[in-house]
Formats: C-alpha cells, structure tokens, sequence
C-alpha cells in the first residue's frame, strides 16, 4: 500500500500544481492579494506530496521490494545500502523523480522567501515554477512511473549498472540536478518579470542569488562527474568532449554570463534584454540536456532511457517551454526601458565582452554536439564531432576571454582608465612572464605551448588577488593596516576572488596534462614498469569474491628513485548478476599530482595488461573546481544579496509599464 500511496501522492501533486499555475496568474492580473497567497501554500503542499514519493521510491530500495518494477531493474538484495540509496536516481524514472524533487525544493524556498520576493513577482515566479512542474509530474506519470508494479514479485533484481556503483555516482547526480533545476528559477523570475512588465536593478538583487546558488551546484556536479569518469572508466582522462557532458556545459558557460550580467543589472540597471534572454536561455539549455539524455538520440555512459515515446514526450516540453519563453520575450522585451549607460572602457563594458565570448564559445559547443544529429535526421549520414573540433573552435574563444578576466576585474565601474589599470598589473604581468621562462627553461625540448598555459595560469591566480591588494594596500603603510583593510572588503568581493583564482587553478591543472606520461605492458607478479620519474613493481594478484562482485586485485610497489613511496591497488571486476565487467583504476596521490594505473585483460598465463600514467598536478583541475563553487558560495554570504527588497520598491509601479493591447 506505501508504494500505492506514493503513487497518489504525485497524482495529487499534479493536481495541487495546476492550482498553484491557474490561481496566482489570475491574482496577479487581478491583483488580488488573496488569490495571489495561494501560491506559496500549494508550492508548499507540491513539496510535501513530491517528497513524500520520493521516500516512498527509496523506502521501496532499501527494503529490496521486488514487487516494484523499477526496484527490480536497478537493485539487488546484496548491493551496499548506499547503492541501494543511489540507486534511486541511478535510472530514468527514478532522476526524473529526483528532478522533479529538487525543482519543488526551489519552489518551495521561493515561496517562504516572503520578505526578499514581493507578493506580485513572488505569485508570477511560482505559477511558471508549477508550469513546469506539471509538465514533468505528467511526463513520469504517463511515461515513467516509478511505482508500477510487478505481479507476480520478483525473487531478486537484476542489479544496478555497474559503473553506476560508486560514491562518485551517489553525490554526482544531486549535485548535476540542483544546478540544473536550480536555473529553472531564474528563468521562472525572468517570465514573471516579462508577464508584469516590471525589470529593473531590484529584480536583478532578487534572481542574482538563485543562479548563483544554481551555478555553484552546477560548477560541482559536472567536477564530479569529470572526477568519476576520470577514475572509473579506467581511459585516465578528464574530458572527452562527449555529447553529454556538453550537454551539461552548455547551461554552466549560458549560466556563468547569467551570473556577469545579473551584476551589471544591478550595478548600472543596465543589460535589461541581455539579462532576460540569458536566463531563457541557460534553463532552455538544462532542457536540452534532459533530452538529450533520455530521448536515445545518443549513445553515451551517461544516457539513461532509449524510448523514443520518451523522447517525444520530452521533446514537447522543449517546444512549449523554450517556444513560449521566447515568444513572450519577444513580445515584451521591445517595449522595455533602457539602462544606465556607461564607458566602453569599464568594468561594465569588461563583462559584457565577458558575456559575448561566453556566448560565443556555448554557441560552438551547441553547433558541435548537434549539427552530427541533425545530419543524420536530414540526410541519413552519421560523423563525429570529437576533441579537434572542439578545441579548434572553444580554446580561440576561450583564451582571450581569460586574457581579459584580470584586467576586467581591475577596472572601476561606470568608466575606466586602461593605462592606470594595466599598471597595476606590471607586478602580475611580469610574474607571468618570468614563470613562462622558467617553464620553458626546465622543460626544454618538451610541449612549446602548454608552458604559456602555465603562465597564463599563474596571471589569473595573481590577477584575481591583486584587486584584494590594491583595495587594501598603500605604498608606505604597515602590512597590518593592509590586513584589516583586506577584511573589511564585502564577501561578494572575496568570493570573485576566489573563482577567478579558481579558474587559473584549473588552466594550470589542464596545461600540466601535456607533460603526462603513459606506459603500457604485460605484467607477471615481480615485473616492473616506469612512467615519469616513478616505477611499479607488481607484488601479487589477488582473487576476491564480494557480496555482489569477484574480482581480481593488483598491488603494486612505487618507488622512485630506488626507494619504497607506497602500494596501489588496482582492480578487474566483474557483477555477477548482470555479467558485466568493470576497471577499478589504482590512484596513489603525491602532493598535486597522481600515479594512475589501469588493468587489462587477465591472461592464461598468469599476466595483466597494465595501462601506467604519471600525471604532473592533475589534482588541481578539480581543486580549481571547488575553489570556484568555494568563491560563488562566499558571495551568497555576502549581506547586500540577502536583504530584503525595499518595501517602496515592493510598492511602486513598475518601472518599466507595458500597455495593454
């Protein structure tokens, strides 16, 4: 009966999210206070009824109900309760359970954000909130109901996929979905900004905290994601520029210009049309990689459902959600007043260009990913679009961009002096440089550019904390002073820091790549094999039989230099249920950098193919990753973005009227 409860539970959240669309929208329009308070209390009780489902789905796995069909595909009685726990979003219907989840959270925080939102904005935000919801209760209600069951019951269940059994797939997928729900709110704020006709810098103040929030969540499921592959699918690389993962940068690098313009909004009341249409779009982009995901348009380790009704279904909810928002912005976006105005030559005018070179480089993104599937709807012919396209069309595009972040960050609002700003970054100008010679001093005779790419990775590092010592340091004034001025600076200011210097991370961390070293043999226990500076021996090969695997573990020695640094284990599986055999690769980390080693096919005669790598500082593109969510994070703290609204501007008129037709 609990299961059956679930059930109805989403049914009545249907139910409770069509009140939640109709009602507000009508109050709003009335301007009806009463009717308009409807939509915090029924975004409430669609929180309540969605959660209750959801525990019903995880009740389900951990007590190994065989009686539910979904429990049955994606369980067993002997995996791990935290893949029992996982397991629940480690599928289709179960994700989209768990999206809708997370979509109703946000609906939910919006609607006990009484007194940041106002009454009109709120009720508008959480009636295109529940459009949306309805739209995807109906999609897993009539095509991806997780509660269906399965008469007679099964004895036990085919176990989940694998690759999908590791703590890196447990934490991945919520954190993934957050962001890209999280955007969802931001383009909810957008159309109710354009169904009341009223956009202005308090908007802005308003949406700037939820995408944020969105893009960190966003900026630390796809590092996640970049980690598990990079240690579970045994290929020791972090990006494969697959069409799925793109799906997942495409809203990150819409989202991150998002964020950019929001500030320039709030700033100089500027980007009114520019801002909107972004929020449009970064949402429209997390819909993208929804169905591209589950429509079966892709072959992918990521790809959750092959059904094409499914997809169709899907493909639907693009067309009215993506149609519609652009149909009502451009409708509505004519008629919407200008900004202030500022220099070309400002910080304003630096994250505009900011916003066009990110636009540019998720435009070639999209055109990469979907041109090779449009082609072969229209013609029949199949081609890849694979790593040289993309870094022929994305790094161009890329670079610059980085080029101009410190300098960017540097310039004052409203107008700015280029000559003054570059001065106060010769020190960082010329640190660059000097690590740049000193790189190709050191490795001479090796890669010619990934040396640039360390500097230019050091100039965003450096560049990013010197506003902190401009602002805070004067020639000739104790360090102390210094100190106290630097935090007394806002947190916002901090938290720019912190992401900008987070990006550098990263540039250093895929510039070291180019020095990686791989090594390849067949091993017997007592061989030895090198990569780098670092030597394997391999000790012994175990056989191991777990609850619902056996395997074949490999431990290795590292030496380096003749003396013993440690052991590392690396692993060939194989899940008995499914059949379906898997690559635990051995990591031994040393400061920033890794030893990687990966197993192949066990031999008659006792040897292991063996995959080795050394990989100088890999660690630091996923510490610049969370150095990045780390900087948005700290912003959000900052207290000019979690105040309330003024209540004058609650009240007034829009700033922006729109006549009636």
């Amino acid at each position: 009966m609990l299961v059956e409860a679930g059930h109805f539970a989403l049914a009545l959240a249907l139910g409770l999210s069509l009140i939640q669309f109709v009602v507000p929208l009508w109050g709003a329009r009335a301007n009806d206070p009463v009717l308009m308070s409807v939509a915090p209390t029924t975004a409430l009780a669609v929180l309540a009824c969605v959660g209750f489902a959801f525990l019903t789905l995880t009740y389900a796995y951990i007590s190994s109900d065989f009686s539910v069909l979904n429990v049955v595909e994606n369980s067993h009685s002997a995996k791990p309760l935290i893949y029992k726990i996982s397991g629940v979003w480690g599928n289709h219907e179960g994700s989209m359970l768990l999206w809708v989840l997370i979509l109703c959270l946000f609906g939910g925080v919006v609607a006990l954000a009484k007194n940041t939102v106002p009454m009109r904005l709120q009720a508008n935000t959480l009636a295109v909130q529940a459009a949306i919801t309805v739209a995807f209760l109906l999609f897993i209600l009539m095509t991806s109901n997780p509660f269906r069951r399965l008469v007679p019951a099964a004895a036990e269940g085919q176990d989940l996929n694998p690759l999908l059994q590791d703590p890196g797939l447990a934490i991945h997928p919520p954190l993934l979905y957050v962001g890209y729900v999280g955007f969802s709110i931001s383009f909810a704020f957008a159309c109710a900004a354009l169904i009341d006709g009223r956009i202005d810098a308090v908007w802005a103040r308003i949406v700037r905290p939820w995408t944020l929030a969105a893009w960190c969540f966003l900026t630390l499921g796809i590092a996640m994601g970049s980690y598990w592959a990079y240690y579970e699918l045994g290929w020791g690389g972090w990006w494969f520029w697959d069409p799925v993962e793109n799906a997942s940068l495409m809203p990150w690098l819409a989202g991150t210009a998002l964020v950019h313009s929001t500030v320039v909004m709030e700033k100089r009341d500027a980007l009114k049309v520019w801002t909107i249409l972004l929020a449009i779009l970064t949402f429209s982009l997390s819909l993208l990689g929804t169905f591209l995901v589950r429509s079966g348009v892709l072959t992918s380790v990521h790809s959750f459902a092959v059904d094409p009704e499914r997809g169709t279904f899907i493909l639907g909810i693009l067309v009215i959600f993506i149609g519609g928002s652009l149909a009502l912005f451009a409708w509505r976006a004519p008629l919407l007043q200008q900004g202030g105005l500022f220099a070309p030559i400002s910080r304003e005018g630096a994250l505009v260009v900011n916003n066009l070179f990110l636009a540019s480089a998720c435009a070639t993104v999209f055109i990469g990913t979907l041109y090779p599937l449009a082609l072969e709807v229209l013609t029949g012919d199949k081609i890849s679009v694979g790593a040289p396209f993309f870094n022929a069309t994305f790094l161009p595009l890329i670079v610059p961009l980085l080029l101009l972040l410190p300098l960017g960050q540097t310039l004052a609002w409203k107008r700015g002096n280029l000559l003054g700003t570059v001065q106060r970054l010769y020190a960082v100008f010329g640190a660059s440089i000097l690590v740049v010679l000193a790189v190709l001093a050191f490795t001479y005779g090796g890669p010619v550019l990934a040396p640039f790419g360390i500097g230019l990775g050091v100039y965003l590092v450096l560049g990013s904390f010197n506003e902190i010592v401009t602002r805070s340091w004067t020639r000739g004034k104790p360090l102390s002073v210094a100190w106290i001025k630097a935090r007394g600076l806002p947190r916002s200011t901090w938290g720019t820091v912190f992401a900008h210097a987070g990006v550098g991370l990263v540039v250093l961390g895929i510039s070291a790549t180019a020095w990686d070293v791989e090594s390849l043999g067949t091993m017997k226990p007592g061989d030895r094999i090198g990569a780098g500076p670092y030597q394997l021996r391999l000790e012994r090969i175990v056989p191991r039989q777990e609850a619902n695997y056996r395997e074949d573990a490999a431990l290795f020695r590292v030496d380096r230099n003749g003396r013993e640094l440690g052991t590392v284990e690396s692993m060939k599986r194989l899940y008995v249920t499914r059949g379906m055999p898997t690559t635990e690769a051995g990591i031994l980390t040393f400061g920033l950098s890794q030893v990687y080693v990966s197993l192949g096919e066990m031999q008659p005669n006792g040897s292991v193919g063996v995959r080795l790598y050394y990989k100088p500082l890999v660690l630091l593109i996923w510490l610049g990753a969370v150095v990045m969510a780390f900087g948005g994070a700290l912003s959000l703290t900052d207290r000019r973005l979690r105040i309330a609204a003024p209540a004058r501007n609650r009240a007034a008129p829009p700033i922006a009227p729109v006549p009636a037709e």
